[in-house]
């Protein structure tokens, strides 16, 4: 009989910012254990459940018992497994006791590779009480933990102590064990909103059953839930909520039966950035504060509550005395960081190491002042504004606020500088030096910000890898994947004319004046960024050929990538396409094996039609490609280059190129190195599939 099965693990509280993961997890595992031993159908659904005390899930139409199953086991080559008499050798012996058959019961079969021997044996299905517990046992144990706990004197081990066990099957118990606890049918509801145990009849009542036990069960509904009930609060004060993702997932994990409650702080507070005190609202508290439409703070934040109550007074007074202190904690340090001053503590950067090999932070915001002022001033801004931003720009992580809240860095040099009368231009550099932080995060507006932001990335870029810390696996201790793909958003969205292989130089020189001992890093470090634009590219779902056909050219000007790749997409729209990127390719491997050094191709040597109608057509086309090049209008530039295939195919039916005659050969090599030139201006159109 097909039903749905339940299982619950009801908990302690359990790691708030863990529980989805936890939960899609142990709910993926479970699924997949029991899809593998064919107790679910095509039309089984598995719903994960998750609250703060338990991790549950229900999975429809598993059969009570699996079906009878027809085993194969793959054995040895038939070539290999008999003797000249026919006998089986050693080989499949040991073959015929590991599947437990005779000779007589083996069957032979092939494939590709030849004729084999197989083992068949039919085995009966099994109940589902028979695997269900170490199912869930095993899925237990693959659960993303980093730390797991012991509890009482049991030697059991999770996440967090596990009071209770349900596996059912429709409405029967199916019997079992997992950390130690026996199967049931028995949970509670919500810790102060309801009394007593709570029995689950069936398996698909569980939600409803939990709901009446003031318990919404789903994660997902509680978070829809919660969500609406704020907009709905924030609307009715004209107000609008702080973006928090991250918060609202925190949130939902800590509550089972949410209630959205309005509470206030003094306005006096609001003297204090708002950047400060959002985030620690957000961060020590759990609450979503309120901004106006113009997006300015209001001193009123929202509570998201685990209690349902007539009367919340006591729980809004309760959060609203728990605020002020903290409130109360930024303000002092946002005027004790005013009352130190804030330019001035540039010579202390000098007494904090950066990095053992790389210096002090004094010596890097020296680096990143040079770096900033070359930058800026290649696209014609004032240099000395960007180096002192960039000299300016780590100042603040000596300050007591960001010292207690490190995401603020940035933004509150930014406040410290324009509170003593700093550039406002400065200032914004200073707070966008840091961006992109995170994937979709804005870019540095404007040339100065922008220099600051790409010194930033690139100092750490050339310095990390010429001291040999190169990212591995997944491990990137300094962050070096994000930096990269920041310098590449900022060249190619912004966009800026500015060559990345001069970027490394500038990066790479201000590091040696300093007499940092790096390795050479040019090459690899390019490679390295360059890897991360093609999967950049690939997300924004430009094809693959096209990808490859442009960087296999190993661009330096960032900002002119896309362009490249429009380009080459019109190419391959054209009919001579296909017959030209396979005569590119046929090129490149005849040069490939040109063992000689080949001069430019002289006229007085081309002896047949062919080549010398292919001569005249890349002399003809050759100053227009480059033209075309250099005015960046790429997709001309590749429409010149499909007027060549029928000269080249002639070429090619007609002409020997490898002939004894050197001088010959040498001119007919030459020649096709100047076409092949021609042909990869825009790209290497050879890796193309068209």
């Amino acid at each position: 009989m097909n039903d749905t099965i339940l299982i619950e693990l009801r908990t302690e509280e359990l790691p708030p910012k863990s529980l989805k993961l936890l939960s899609e997890a142990f709910a993926d595992a479970v699924f997949s254990a029991l899809r593998a031993q064919e107790f679910t159908t095509a039309a089984s659904v598995c719903t994960p459940y998750a609250t703060p005390r338990r991790l549950a899930l229900t999975i429809s139409e598993v059969a009570e018992r699996q079906p009878d199953r027809l085993l194969e086991k793959k054995g040895p080559a038939v070539a290999g497994a008999i003797d000249a008499a026919g006998q089986p050798t050693r080989a499949l012996e040991g073959f015929m006791r590991a599947a437990g058959v005779s000779f007589a019961q083996l069957h032979r079969t092939s494939d590709a590779k030849g004729e084999y021997f197989v083992a068949r044996r039919e085995q009966k299905g099994e109940e589902l009480s028979a695997h269900l517990a170490a199912i869930v046992a095993q899925a237990v144990r693959k659960l993303p933990i980093p730390k797991v706990m012991r509890w009482g004197d049991s030697e059991h081990q999770f996440v967090r102590p596990v009071h209770s066990l349900i596996l059912l099957h429709g409405s029967q118990v199916v019997a079992g064990e997992v950390l130690g606890l026996g199967s049931g049918r028995t949970t509670m509801g919500h810790r102060f909103l309801c009394a007593g145990d709570v029995v689950i009849e069936r398996a698909d009542d569980y939600a409803a059953r939990l709901a009446t036990a003031k318990v919404i069960a789903s994660f997902g509904e509680r978070r829809a839930l919660i969500a609406s009930q704020l907009e709905a609060a924030a609307s009715s004060l004209a107000a609008r909520i702080n973006p928090a993702t991250a918060l609202l997932d925190e949130v939902t994990a800590l509550v089972e039966w949410p209630v959205v409650y309005v509470g206030e702080f003094e306005a006096e507070f609001l003297e204090v950035p708002q950047e400060c005190l959002i985030l620690t609202m957000q961060q020590n508290q759990k609450y979503f504060p309120l901004l106006d439409a113009a997006g300015r703070l209001l001193n009123r934040f929202l509570i998201v509550a685990n209690m349902q109550v007539d009367d919340p007074a006591h729980i809004i007074r309760g959060n609203e005395r728990v605020v002020r202190p903290r409130l109360s904690d930024a303000r002092f340090f946002f005027n004790q960081d005013r009352k130190a001053g804030f330019a001035n503590r540039v010579i202390r950067l000098g007494d904090v190491v950066y990095h053992n090999r790389l210096g002090s932070l004094g010596d890097r915001a020296q680096r990143l002042g040079r770096v900033a002022r070359a930058i800026a001033e290649r696209l014609g801004a004032d240099g000395s504004l960007a180096e002192r931003a960039a000299l300016f720009a780590k100042i603040d992580l000596l300050t007591d606020m960001v010292g207690e809240f490190p995401e603020l860095q940035g933004i509150m040099g930014r406040y410290y500088l324009l509170h003593e009368g700093g550039l406002p231009v400065v200032a914004d550099a200073i707070e966008q030096h840091y961006r992109p932080r995170f994937a979709g995060d804005s870019l540095p507006q404007g040339n100065i910000a922008c220099a600051a932001a790409l010194a930033d990335k690139l100092d750490a870029l050339v310095g990390f890898f010429g001291i040999g810390q190169v990212p591995t696996g997944d491990k990137d201790p300094f962050g070096l994947r994000r930096a990269a793909l920041g310098v590449l958003r900022i060249l190619m969205e912004t966009p800026l004319p500015l060559d990345l292989g001069e970027l490394i130089a500038d990066a790479r020189d201000a590091l040696l004046l300093q007499g940092v001992r790096l390795a050479a890093v040019d090459e690899h470090l390019l490679a390295f960024i360059l890897d991360r634009l093609r999967g950049m590219l690939r997300e924004a779902g430009h094809s693959v050929d096209a990808i490859e056909a442009v960087l296999a050219q190993r661009p330096t000007r960032i900002d002119l990538v896309p362009a490249r790749l429009a380009a080459v997409r019109e190419f391959q729209k054209l009919p001579e396409a296909l017959a030209l990127a396979a005569a590119n390719k046929r090129i490149g491997n005849i040069l490939k094996k040109a063992d000689e050094e080949l001069p430019e191709p002289d006229i007085a040597l081309l002896e047949e039609e062919a080549e010398k109608a292919l001569f005249q057509r890349v002399v003809l086309m050759a100053p227009l490609v480059r033209s075309h090049v250099a005015n960046e209008d790429y997709a001309d530039a590749l429409k010149v280059l499909a007027a060549v295939r029928g000269e080249v195919d002639r070429f090619f039916d007609e002409v020997m190129v490898n002939v004894h005659e050197p001088l010959l050969r040498g001119n007919r090599l030459g020649l096709l190195r100047a076409l092949y030139e021609e042909l990869n201006a825009v790209a290497d159109i050879s890796k193309l599939a068209v």
